[in-house]
């Protein structure tokens, strides 16, 4: 067997259960008892889509690599936490897979997003070929901020999602800016001034209500990915309680980062373990069968899902949320002010209501940053790049 095509078989007897322990488990905003609740975390675990390395999918760019074995991990990273807002726009936080069971169309839809192929909104394709104007070749290694820039250009063409993305630089979240992002579906003055909908268009393939519903929606959904460095070369500890805290809001998509050159997406703790799903493990492209079905079994993960200790996550992540309402985003500007009071957690960002006056507005920026800024931005956030310069204040 190629050592580096594992399976589950393979991988079965290599993972800890869950420690007997009182400390509770979260996993995106839910709580859990591992006493009374076991079931309950692996069945939420396993609802998460996994994405790995794959090999003999369609060559990238057409003569490029078969496989991302060995530099898509991140780029699988950011697929799994992009894969979770879809989910939670399209299906729900409360959505569960149980193998076996039929799923709905919705579903299916969120996973033929991802497929390794071209067309793909998300595939490792796209965002490998989006990354050359990010700056990287085709089969470069990103970091946290790079594949979170690229999954921002690629969402602008899932209007299926509509979502609104925002990307909060300099470790400040501008509320202002977020609001106007969120609130650009402004209703037409009059019905003169709509234009006229046919009634057999499709939106991308998919049916014409939900684009219209989106058009017609006050707030867009909004994801918002938060690119931080928490440290030089490991992580400050003042950190930790704050990064916790992010695993308990309900609006929670978890977490991308690890160590350098070895990426994980994080979803959730217990006591001082960080609990994530790993991409290392390759396997081959999926295909629909004869019938047309997507085999879906090998992009959730059916054992019990890695844990490491906090202590050992590389300073660079990026922390994500979704705020599917204008509600839950002002919850959650709550939530981020209480936190602040928390004793024993330092802020990892900072919140303000509008931007301050010697910052670029990020959103009125092309969306292909010059060369300066591109490396500027991906020296201070992706650990690709361990040469700092402290700067005295």
């Amino acid at each position: 067997m190629d050592a580096a095509t594992l399976t589950y078989d393979t991988l079965r007897f290599e993972y800890e259960d869950f420690p007997e322990t009182k400390e509770p488990v979260w996993i995106l905003g839910r709580e859990y008892s591992v006493f009374t609740e076991k079931e309950e975390i692996l069945l939420d675990v396993t609802s998460r889509l996994w994405f790995t390395y794959r090999k003999n999918f369609p060559a990238i760019g057409g003569t490029g690599p078969t496989s991302d074995t060995g530099w898509g991990c991140m780029l699988r990273c950011g697929q799994m936490i992009f894969a979770q807002a879809l989910v939670c726009r399209h299906l729900g936080r409360d959505w569960r897979w149980i193998k076996g069971k039929r799923q709905m169309d919705n579903y299916f839809s969120v996973l033929n997003a991802f497929i390794d192929k071209k067309d793909s909104y998300y595939s490792i394709h796209q965002i490998a070929q989006m990354g050359v104007g990010e700056g990287k070749s085709i089969g470069q290694w990103y970091g946290p901020n790079t594949v979170a820039q690229v999954l921002k250009k690629l969402a602008a063409f899932d209007t299926w999602s509509s979502l609104a993305v925002h990307i909060a630089m300099d470790n400040t979240v501008v509320m202002e800016e977020i609001r106007r992002l969120c609130q650009s579906n402004l209703p037409c003055a009059g019905a003169a001034a709509c234009p006229a909908v046919e009634p057999d268009v499709l939106y991308n393939g998919y049916p014409e209500e939900a684009g219209v519903r989106d058009r017609l929606s006050l707030w867009k959904p909004l994801v918002l990915l938060i690119p931080l460095r928490l440290g030089l070369t490991e992580i400050n500890e003042a950190y930790i309680e704050t990064l916790k805290h992010c695993f308990m809001m309900p609006q929670s998509l978890g977490v991308i980062g690890g160590k350098p050159n070895s990426a994980h997406y994080f979803i959730g703790y217990v006591g001082e373990e960080l609990i994530y799903l790993d991409p290392h493990t390759t396997q081959p492209a999926v295909e629909p069968n004869d019938s047309g079905c997507l085999p879906d079994e090998s992009f959730h993960c059916q054992h019990p899902p890695c844990r490491m200790s906090i202590a050992e996550l590389d300073p660079s992540i990026a922390v994500g949320f979704f705020c599917n309402t204008e509600e839950d985003f002002n919850n959650w500007c709550q939530q981020i002010r209480k936190l602040s009071l928390v004793r024993g957690a330092l802020p990892m960002f900072e919140l303000v209501e509008r931007q301050p006056s010697h910052f670029s507005n990020p959103d009125v920026l092309n969306l292909t940053p010059d060369s300066s800024d591109a490396d500027r931005l991906e020296r201070f956030f992706d650990s690709e790049d361990e040469d700092f310069e402290i700067l005295s204040l």
